[in-house]
């Protein structure tokens, strides 16, 4: 009974494992749970955590062993997506930025993404000019120490403070200035808000940049924003399409299309190459949740159940920051010490289902094509019109580089991997011009193929994403099996013959010999086969002597 007792609760916690959950913050949510819990289970754990209603801004990440960032699906398996060995480490982080903050029904969601802005602005992940950047910043001292306090705030207290990943002195005073000079009397929330309506107008408000080449070999960055698709390089947005202009993502192992229509029916195709196939295939994947949400009924579905919320205000522990020179790599900052504001606790719901899993199988999803007079993003001073959507605008004085924020993902060389086409830097080509690429390309990897070179037959492999990989083994060791089970059974049915046509006198031998099927087999079959084969051997054997 001792043994049985045991043995269950072994198995019991075999079934479990923990997870700790890294929240925007930086303060860890740990718990168990059972090793077939889906993602939804979890989300719907922290969310209670945390009294959040609005949650479908949110997600978690995580990174897998080979360093490759991934969201979690809530439809999926945790222990099956994670691909190691428990304790699980997660990060809760804003998945879908809000169009417009200041429409967020409840301040602890717009507390939660200004948490996460401020973490985009540390990595440089928002990068803006540099009276930008002090305002931000200023901003940022006034939610978390309040008013300018002589007696508290001695001359140059603003550089013990890392808002950016790097910053000069007369940033520092630009920055005390302001918050000496502008921002008095501005409650947490107020200065929050104005932070988040500034940020919003930059134009890397919600990026989550994903490293890439062009057709020519230079890096860029590639980011689903709220208003669109984008392309960076250097200190400039080299491209801009709206997500009512996008009209399918695509890719192939590492490469990357972006299909679009702009004004008066002109077809681009954009080009580029992801570090890893995985990579790639999270690129589309990140593309396509991203233009789900923001061009379909989605994010209006949101506005309108936030709308139905009616409860009291939940209870708000603002995190402060301690004054620092350094830049820590995993936390948005160092933090101010601030006095915790209170608010109420309340349950959470759920707006939007199944949206975060996609079926990984897909290569390429087309999505709805309209025209150029759909259009949006004019009140927003981005561009008046689709075709301007290519046009180079700077977005900082420095170039566009947001290190901590991509490490996760490896960084490999191209090199023979990228198709010859006719782009420029990522230019967008015709239809016709693509697809003269594609046949190139195509042309050219059967040739690899079939050549002796070792380098091709690793290209072909490296084309094969870890499911195809895993289907194909299986189907050979399967292909194995049958072929050695039709092999002894053939040789099985040879030594039965032998030893019932031998001379061996054995009682289940001279049963199967008194049994109609044998005899017919003997006179039609074995008997016949036999002359034949001793005919053969005396017509050789003449012919031996004859010689």
């Amino acid at each position: 009974m001792l043994s049985r007792l045991m043995s269950s609760s072994i198995r019991s916690l075999d079934r479990e494992c923990n997870c700790t959950v890294r929240l925007l913050d930086d303060s860890e949510y740990t718990c168990t749970i059972q090793r077939d819990a889906k993602g939804q289970y979890l989300f719907d754990l922290i969310c209670h955590h945390l009294n959040l209603l609005e949650k479908d801004y949110f997600g978690i990440r995580y990174v897998d062993p080979d360093k490759q960032r991934h969201w979690l699906e809530f439809t999926k398996s945790i222990a099956k997506q994670m691909k190691s060995q428990p304790p699980f480490t997660m990060c809760l982080r804003v998945k879908f930025y809000p169009p417009d903050p200041a429409a967020l029904r409840e301040e602890i969601t717009r507390y939660l993404v200004f948490l996460q802005v401020k973490r985009d602005l540390y990595h440089g992940r928002l990068l803006c000019k540099t009276s930008d950047a002090a305002l931000l910043a200023a901003y940022i001292l006034q939610a978390e120490i309040g008013d300018y306090d002589p007696g508290k705030h001695p001359e140059g207290y603003s550089s013990k403070f890392q808002f950016f990943p790097k910053h000069s002195e007369k940033l520092e005073r630009r920055i005390a200035e302001i918050h000496k000079t502008e921002l008095i009397g501005q409650s947490p929330e107020t200065s929050e808000l104005n932070f988040l309506q500034k940020a919003q107008m930059l134009e890397t408000y919600g990026v989550d940049p994903h490293p890439c080449k062009d057709v020519s070999g230079n890096p860029a960055f590639l980011a689903f924003t709220p208003f669109g698709f984008t392309v960076l390089q250097g200190n400039r947005r080299v491209h801009f399409l709206t997500w009512e202009e996008v009209t399918k993502l695509k890719f192939e192992a590492k490469t990357f299309h972006i299909y679009a229509n702009q004004k008066e029916d002109r077809k681009i195709i954009l080009t580029y190459f992801a570090p890893t196939p995985e990579a790639c295939k999270h690129l589309w994947k990140c593309g396509v949740e991203n233009q789900a949400f923001y061009n379909g009924k989605v994010a209006k579905e949101v506005m309108e159940q936030s709308a139905k919320i009616k409860r009291d205000p939940p209870e708000i522990h603002r995190a402060g920051m301690v004054p620092s020179r350094s830049c820590p790599s995993i936390t948005h900052g160092p933090r101010l010490t601030s006095v915790p504001r209170t608010r109420r606790r309340a349950v959470h719901i759920s707006i939007m289902e199944g949206l975060e899993s996609l079926r990984d199988s897909a290569h390429s999803t087309p999505v709805r094509s309209v025209s150029h007079g759909d259009s949006i993003m004019a009140s927003r001073g981005h561009m008046a019109d689709g075709g301007e959507a290519s046009t180079s605008a700077v977005i900082s004085d420095e170039a566009y580089s947001p290190s901590d924020s991509v490490l996760p993902t490896p960084v490999a060389e191209h090199g023979a991997d990228m198709p010859l086409a006719r782009h420029l830097n990522g230019a967008p080509c015709s239809i016709d011009e693509e697809k003269e690429s594609e046949e190139r390309a195509s042309k050219e990897r059967q040739a690899a193929e079939f050549g002796p070179s070792k380098r091709s037959l690793g290209m072909v492999k490296s084309r094969q994403s870890p499911d195809v990989e895993e289907l194909n083994k299986f189907i050979l060791s399967v292909l194995r099996l049958f072929l050695v089970t039709i092999g002894l059974l053939f040789t099985l049915l040879l030594l039965l013959i032998m030893l019932t046509e031998s001379d061996l006198d054995i009682a289940f031998l001279r049963d199967i010999r008194k049994t109609p099927e044998f005899q017919q087999f003997h006179f039609e079959y074995f008997c016949p086969l036999r002359r034949w084969f001793a005919c053969k051997l005396r017509w050789m054997g003449s012919l031996v002597v004859s010689k």
